[in-house]
């Protein structure tokens, strides 16, 4: 906001002739927006001005300058106004004296100042703004202009203008504190508040782009500062991993008071939705900060009326509806103006020089200033010595860099090595955690017995720790920051903030002997702060903060049973939490790692495999599981036998495989030894039993034989609510189990009766977005769908669709599910082009991870021939269809539902291009075949029936069709009642379809 005006007739008063200038510092934009806005409501033309005079032009000239500007000016007079330039108190008494006499009516003032004013500052009479509350405030400036006081008319439904300065916004996190030395950037400031403010919904989204040590994070912070009183929401969010970003966002739910579950994806996916609605807040800011890998947290973008302001190395953000804003080197008289602030010993022309020398680069500019402006040594020594290259003899940086940076940081870091050698000890320990935000109070409890000689007074002796983190801070190398999940009696519960460069500067020439310490002293600290039950979603936000450390500190090639424990339990974390993409990446690294160090055949080999399975099992990748997983199961039976829980606990796991590969039938000859072994050793009480039986009926469920799932769903669901809880997660399970049962039996009056109480007890104990209580409500839509509620069903399904994706993804294997309903839904009653893009998203995604025989894959083929049918492609449909059938036959057998199901579509279609004496042939057999194995009046034998009736029909034997027909009428009107859609759509003679719905494995 360099120049600008604005006007309106408030108050019912026509505007006054003479307009107003405001003179603020850049760092005053908000105190300038407040009072330009309550002037406009009282009719008063003002114009903005902000203060930065040229360093190349007298003091005295700039400020006589302002007297051109036409009617009254209001100078608000702070630290910052005083120090741009930079100038002297001498300059700034000179200039006041030689001005503002003459033009003492042309000039008023305001105050805004934490410290003391030049003294001839008293000619203007400043009012003091600071301490009071905006009524006063208001009052002393119309005071300090000569104008009116009294209060303006309450202004209904009027627009909400710019928030008292003083006020912070409603919701405020995480952001760091304003670094008073913040020089210039002034066009990037007001380029990204433009483009942000004339941003439409959805589109409000910036990355600050540059290199490392450009100041992209001090530039972010400064935004917020200035423009952050125009949002009732600022929160800011380090993305250096998915995890902190994913803390981060579950931690806004709170600030927001939303009324989540204590299950950690749950509060994040509640303040995302929060965001997108705009509700409580619809005026917010995100910061993501450092979010240098956008493929790992794009996904978890905030959408909607708010602006989400990003930091990040990395141009890709604007392939993710993100425009990039170059952040270069600073420019030059902006290094000088810097260096003069920081090192005020240094002239103009000595600035000048030392910013040549370093590039502009504002990171260096501000350590190297500090050390010299602390030190006896002049410009031109210093510079010699950046240009011979330094002593590099104790501290040494990498050759990376340039020369240039490399001396500076060898001339800083030896000078702290000389002063304060702890600090050294500290910044070196320091880069065996990742950069970005360090909790270095996870240090302080560390047991002294085998920490480093030169680290134990560092960690044991608080004085010397804080003269280390103080020394660090002087010179900028590290930046002090709160750390909210602190506990109490943790240092300060602060973390050090060390930048990316700097990180890679000292920690690229540490030797490999001495790293060996370093690197087992921060393994012993994130051990120690392993709350130890990644079960627990209350440890989350603890393991959120451990996870991205683990590869700097180099965990997985310990041999300590405590850091052990903490890879597993962090993969556990990674699997329960959803950071499932995290958890694969690190499971296979922890595998392949493990056993080189420890042997192929070590226990740990077996506990992350069971680990990383579990993830990669999740992500539908059932055949890498099962590669990984057998030669564990063969291995553990022949070492430890059979009955041997770690056995058995890998066998698990190995049906779950086969399950998903669409080996039904072993999964169920595995899973039914499982619970009978398991029944013998631990009881039938026990968790471990009630899971094994839980998978037979899982096996028995995907092989078509639903009564007999049923009847063990039934029995698990009675004894977990027994020895549980009704409202216990597993418990809840079963009763989507069960009541899954009951829908593919045709009994979807009792399956939407439990689904009901089931979804509600789902969103009050997992939360409404849960993949838990996604698949109730799913259960619940189906059920509703065939009892003929399709609207209400069709919301339900387009909602849970939509959420699956934001949550988990589209490729998850329960986001694939969803959407092969919701394709067949459309086909019917929806738009059907949609309902093809949708289903052959299934189809490829199925054929790619699961590959062309399995079950699943040619289910929903059979499903996109139903659609190709209805959009006239019926050739192509029969060929298709045909070749579901087929398949399908070949992996599970003819006589499988879905098999059935298969030949009544194709017989549909063989009909539809008049074959119609194969089609008849077909249905014949299929109602044969469908009224033994699932009985006469399930659905799926009723309308094989009533298509057999059709195709008679078709082949003039209407004497048979008519006594078919009458049957299977008679049969639908007493199983769903005389005015269901299904009957009266057989009763108008509609042919009935099938339509294949995938069941998690």
């Amino acid at each position: 906001m360099t120049t600008g005006t604005g006007t309106s007739g408030g108050a019912g008063r026509p505007p006054v002739t003479e307009p107003i200038t405001i003179s603020f510092a850049g760092f005053n934009r908000a105190w300038a927006a407040w009072i330009g806005h309550r002037l406009n409501l009282r009719g008063y033309q003002v114009s903005f001005q902000r203060w930065d005079p040229p360093v190349t032009e007298s003091l005295e000239t700039s400020f006589a300058d302002l007297v051109l500007a036409p009617g009254k000016v209001l100078l608000i007079l702070s630290d910052w106004y005083f120090q741009l330039g930079p100038r002297t108190v001498p300059e700034w008494n000179t200039a006041l004296r030689n001005v503002v006499p003459p033009h003492r009516a042309r000039f008023a003032a305001v105050s805004v100042a934490s410290g003391a004013l030049p003294t001839a500052t008293t000619a203007l009479a400043p009012s003091e703004l600071t301490g009071i509350g905006e009524r006063e405030a208001e009052r002393r400036v119309l005071l300090a202009l000569g104008l009116p006081t009294d209060r303006l008319p309450v202004r209904v439904n009027a627009t909400p203008g710019p928030r008292f300065p003083l006020d912070t916004p409603e919701v405020w996190g995480a952001v760091p504190r304003r670094n008073t030395r913040f020089t210039g950037r002034e066009t990037l400031l007001n380029e990204a508040y433009h483009y942000l403010s004339e941003a439409g919904e959805g589109a409000g989204v910036l990355t600050l782009n540059g290199m490392s040590g450009v100041g992209k994070t001090q530039l972010a912070a400064e935004y917020v500062y200035r423009f952050g009183s125009e949002y009732d929401v600022v929160w800011w969010i380090s993305a250096e991993n998915r995890g902190t970003y994913r803390r981060g966002l579950a931690e806004l739910s709170t600030a927001l008071g939303l009324r989540t579950g204590d299950e950690y994806g749950e509060r994040l996916r509640a303040a995302l939705d929060a965001l997108r609605r705009g509700d409580p807040y619809a005026k917010w800011l995100i910061v993501v900060d450092g979010a240098d890998e956008p493929e790992e947290v794009w996904d978890l973008l905030p959408t909607g009326p708010g602006h989400v302001l990003i930091s990040s190395r990395n141009t890709d953000w604007s392939q993710h509806n993100s425009r990039l804003l170059d952040v270069p080197v600073y420019a030059r008289d902006e290094s000088v103006a810097f260096i003069r602030r920081r090192a005020p010993r240094l002239d103009e022309a000595e600035a000048d020089r030392l910013a040549e020398a370093l590039g502009d680069m504002p990171l260096v500019l501000d350590q190297a200033a500090g050390w010299l402006n602390d030190s006896d040594i002049s410009i031109e020594q210093y510079i010699a010595l950046l240009e011979e290259g330094g002593d590099t003899s104790v501290v040494k940086v990498s050759a990376d860099f340039p020369a240039a940076f490399q001396t500076a940081w060898s001339i800083l870091l030896n000078r702290l090595r000389d002063t304060v050698p702890e600090s050294i000890d500290l910044l070196r320990l320091c880069t065996y955690f990742a950069p970005g935000l360090i909790p270095v109070w996870f240090l302080r409890d560390l047991p002294a017995k085998g920490v480093p000689e030169q680290l134990v007074g560092l960690l044991n002796d608080p004085l010397r720790w804080n003269r280390a983190v103080n020394q660090l801070r002087q010179y900028s190398v590290v930046r002090l920051e709160s750390h909210e999940g602190a506990t109490e009696d943790a240092q300060s519960g602060e973390s050090l903030y060390l930048h990316r460069m700097v990180h890679q500067i000292v920690h690229s020439d540490i030797s490999a002997e001495e790293g060996v310490g370093l690197a087992d002293t921060v393994r012993r600290a994130l051990a120690l702060a392993d709350p130890g039950r990644p079960t627990d979603t209350r440890n989350w936000p603890r393991y959120a903060e451990i996870v991205p450390h683990l590869k700097y500190a180099d965990v997985l090639h310990s041999t300590d049973a405590d850091v052990q424990r903490l890879v597993l339990n962090c993969l556990r974390y990674m699997y329960l939490s959803g950071e499932y993409d995290a958890g694969r990446t690190f499971g296979q690294r922890a595998l392949e790692t493990w056993r080189e160090v420890l042997g192929a055949e070590h226990p740990r080999v077996w506990d992350v495999t069971h680990h990383y399975a579990n993830v990669l099992r999740t992500l539908g990748e059932y055949g890498p599981t099962e590669r990984i997983e057998r030669p564990a199961v063969e291995f553990l039976r022949r070492t430890k036998g059979e009955e041997d829980l770690d056995h058995l606990r890998a066998a698990g796991g190995l049906a779950a495989d086969l399950r998903g590969l669409g080996r039904f039938e072993e999964a169920k000859e595995l899973s039914v030894w499982l619970a009978d072994t398991y029944r013998e050793l631990v009881g039938p009480e026990d968790s471990r039993y009630l899971s094994a039986q839980n998978n037979v009926a899982a096996s028995l469920r995907l092989l078509g034989d639903y009564e007999g799932a049923l009847a063990i769903d039934r029995r698990i669901l009675e004894d977990r609510r027994r020895l549980l809880a009704r409202r216990h997660p597993w418990t809840l399970f079963s009763e989507i189990s069960y009541a899954t049962d009951l829908r593919l039996l045709g009994r979807n009056e009792e399956a939407c009766s439990n689904l009901e109480m089931s979804v509600r007890e789902n969103q009050l104990v997992m939360g409404s977005d849960h993949p838990q209580t996604l698949r109730a409500e799913f259960g619940l839509a189906m059920g509703r769908y065939r009892q003929g509620q399709r609207q209400e069903a069709g919301i339900a399904l387009a909602s849970v669709v939509e959420r699956c994706e934001r949550v988990i993804g589209g490729r998850h294997p329960t986001t694939l599910l969803f959407l092969a309903s919701l394709s067949s839904f459309l086909r019917e009653h929806g738009d059907i082009d949609e309902a093809r893009r949708t289903g052959e998203r299934v189809d490829l995604s199925y054929r790619r991870t699961l590959g062309d025989a399995h079950p699943y894959t040619a289910g929903v083929r059979g499903n996109l021939a139903l659609i190709l049918r209805n959009l006239g492609e019926r050739e192509q449909a029969l060929e298709m269809s045909e070749e579901a059938l087929v398949t399908m036959e070949r992996a599970v057998g003819a006589w499988h539902p879905w098999s059935l199901g298969c030949a009544v579509n194709t017989a549909a279609i063989r009909n539809v291009l008049g074959d119609v004496e194969s089609a008849e042939r077909l249905t014949a057999k299929t109602a044969v075949q469908a009224a033994e194995s699932l009985g006469r009046t399930h659905p799926l034998t009723l309308s094989a029936r009533i298509a057999h009736a059709a195709d008679l029909r078709a082949l003039r034997k209407r004497e048979a069709a008519d006594k078919e027909e009458s049957a299977a009428l008679d049969d639908l009107a007493q199983t769903l009642g005389p005015q269901h859609v299904h009957t009266v759509s057989a009763r108008s003679r509609q042919r009935p379809f099938w339509d294949f719905e995938p069941q998690t494995t």
